[in-house]
Formats: C-alpha cells, structure tokens, sequence
C-alpha cells in the first residue's frame, strides 16, 4: 500500500527548478518509499549498505561513476565526502535539472556540508511523518479525526507510515526498537556519548516536561550532566527529528515577553511510549494529556505547512505575566492564532490572550481550537472551533 504524500507537489517542481534535492527527516518517516514510489526512473543506492557507505567515503568519483544521474542517494549523511563531487558534476551541468536526490535523517551532520558545497544548487524540504491530511485519505481513516477515542489511540500509536500499512503492529515493542536503534546508530554517528543510557534518560526528562517551557539547567541537572552538554544533546534530538522546539514570539519590544522556547516531540507514538500510555483511557485520563494533545495539533500544524510553498513561521506567545497562546503563525505580515484545549467544555475566558493579541496585531483569524465538535463565537472576533479545522 502507497499513501500519497503532500511534499510531492513540491519535489516535482523542485527537480525541474534544481539540480539537486535533499529530503531531510526523521527515520522510517517514508522518505526512501516517497522517492523510489514518485521516481521510479531514478537509479537508487542507500548508503546505509555497508559496501556502498566505504566507496562513497574511499573514492567519491568511483562512486558516481557507478551510480550515475539521475539517481537516489539514500541517508547522505554517512558520506558527507560526496558532496563536493557533486558539486564538480552539478557545475559542470549546471542546466540539468533533477540529477540528484539526496535523503537524510541527521541535519547535524548534512548541513555543513551541503552549506560549503551545493549553496543555490539545491532544494530542500522535510518529510515528517504522516500528517492527518495524509492521513484520512486512507478510507479506513477517514472519519478518525473526529472521534475522541479513536483520536487517543492514534495518538499513542503515532504517525509512522508502518502502523497503517501494519495497523496490527505493538507500539510500545516498535518504539522500543526504534529508540534503542536510533541511539546506537545516529547518536554515536554524530558524537561519541559514553553513557548512552543517560542519554536515554534525558530524553525520557523531556517527554515529562512537552509542551513545556524548556528550563535547561534543570533537566541537566535532574539529569546529572553539565548544562553545556545538555545543550549539545538536545542539538542532536532536535537535528535527528526527535524533538521540536517552538521559538517564542518576541518582536514586540514594549512587552516583556519570555524568551524561552517549548518542547515537542515530533511524533505522540514516541511521546507517549516514553511517559507509559499504552491504552486510549490511560491516556485520557493522564495529568499529560492535554500537552500530548496540543503537542498533537501543533506538530500537525508544522507537518501541514512544510509542504506548502508559501513561508509560514510558527511560534508560541507568552507574556511575563502568564498571558500565552499555544501558536502563532506568522504569514505575510499576518497572523493566526490557535489555543489548543483539550476539552468540550470551553469559556470566553480561554479566548482573553487571542482578544488582546488582537488589539496590537494585524490578525487574520483567531481560534480556540478543542474537541467540541459545534462551532461558534467565543469572543468578538474569535470562534471556537474543533481541533480538526486547523488540518
């Protein structure tokens, strides 16, 4: 089964734009299978074959010479050595459009090198994983959005393709595996970290607090490490698409404004295997439960706008005095703005932070978004909404 992904408007008008292109994301979030499913005429090589890894690495040319354009070069960060070479074959045919395309699941280590080498050569995107748009054009799916338990349980599921093309697939014994191979295979790939179980426990530190203001020195602490390598640390999560953090919004300087930014795991599976929800009611009922939810939509909202062509940037809001908005996004000037509840039940005392953004912003809609499924004014100018309008 294919699932047809949104980026692939994009990718086509990419490859006739660029000579190169590289789709950066998270593993198993179905880059490899977009590419050979959309460019079926493209050679395909993946550098996590350990024989093809050495040649990249040892002799570039040789490498090219055998996997000629167009062509697929999978996880591109194992042979960063490539990227000068392609360089040397771009300019040298620099009207031929779509010869390369890259993929990788670690920007750590990626965007140097494609800084240095391929700058005004190449295009790039993120495929995360599936987005509910993606998802209820599966017709099994289509009306899941809009049902609380179903909802949960996709939550605790997560968004990897392999659970709808597997739907009897164990979460928890999958994301177990993904974990354990992810620290051994991409975190040692970029650093060398002695106690990778620590590690471990820093990432769980930050299930606890998503949706959170991230307080650094603290998790450092708790987590029994210095706030520098805390810092580096979290560098890693966040290039290898573990972690998301949403910057806050800060440009109004007659405010005192926090400066922090929020966690968020790019993916709820991951999220809730690490805090032990394992069952929709177990989650309904966690204290966890409404930053899982907005850690849901918010990513959603992210996923969605990636695959636009139109800039968007995404923020929080949160003034010194407590007055926050969970998202903010900033589009030609213009705002939208989004308080994620989950809950039926909704005030007008939920909308005040939209009302007095309002009052100094240029605002194209506000929206306190839930699980109530009617619509209607909140406030003036600000309509309730259920969550499922912001997809």
């Amino acid at each position: 089964m294919y699932i047809k992904r949104k980026i692939q408007r994009l990718l086509a008008q990419a490859l006739k734009q660029f000579p190169v292109v590289l789709i950066t994301g998270p593993r198993q979030a179905g880059k490899s299978t977009l590419l050979r499913h959309a460019l079926k005429k493209y050679a395909y090589v993946t550098l996590d074959d350990p024989l093809s890894r050495q040649m990249a690495r040892d002799d570039p040319e040789l490498f090219l010479a055998n996997h000629p354009p167009p062509v697929i070069v999978d996880e591109i960060q194992y042979a960063p050595e490539l990227l000068p070479h392609i360089k040397i074959f771009v300019d040298q045919n620099r009207r031929k459009y779509g010869q390369f395309v890259l993929t990788g699941s670690q920007t750590f280590q990626i965007m140097e090198g494609v800084s240095e080498s391929l700058a005004g050569r190449i295009a790039i995107f993120s495929l995360y994983p599936f987005s509910w748009q993606e998802v209820v054009t599966i017709p099994k799916y289509k009306r899941i959005a809009h049902q609380d338990l179903a909802t949960a349980r996709q939550m605790i599921r997560g968004f990897y393709p392999e659970f709808f093309v597997n739907p009897d697939l164990d979460p928890s014994l999958w994301y177990s595996s993904y974990l354990s191979t992810y620290i051994e295979r991409d975190v040692r790939n970029i650093k060398n970290i002695p106690d990778l179980g620590r590690f471990q426990t820093f990432i769980s530190l930050l299930a606890a607090r998503a949706g959170q203001l991230l307080n650094i020195s603290e998790v450092a602490k708790e987590c029994g490490i210095t706030q520098p390598t805390a810092k580096s640390w979290l560098s890693i999560l966040e290039s290898t698409y573990i972690i998301y953090l949403l910057k806050p919004y800060h440009k109004n300087r007659t405010k005192r404004l926090v400066k922090t930014p929020k966690v968020y795991f790019v993916d709820t599976g991951l999220l809730c295997y690490l805090l032990g929800l394992d069952i929709p009611n177990r989650l309904m009922k966690a204290g966890e439960r409404g930053h899982i939810f907005e850690n849901m939509v918010i990513m959603d909202a992210i996923k969605s706008l990636s695959y636009e062509k139109k800039r968007a940037d995404c923020y929080f809001y949160r003034t010194a005095s407590g007055v926050e908005i969970d998202l903010v996004i900033e589009q030609s000037g213009e705002y939208d703005l989004y308080e994620i509840k989950y809950a039926k039940k909704l005030s007008q005392d939920m909308a005040r932070a939209l009302v007095q953004f309002k009052e100094e912003h240029p605002v194209r809609a506000a929206q306190v978004l839930s699980l109530q499924k009617k619509s209607y004014l909140l406030a003036k100018d600000v309509r309730a909404e259920h969550w499922t309008k912001l997809i």
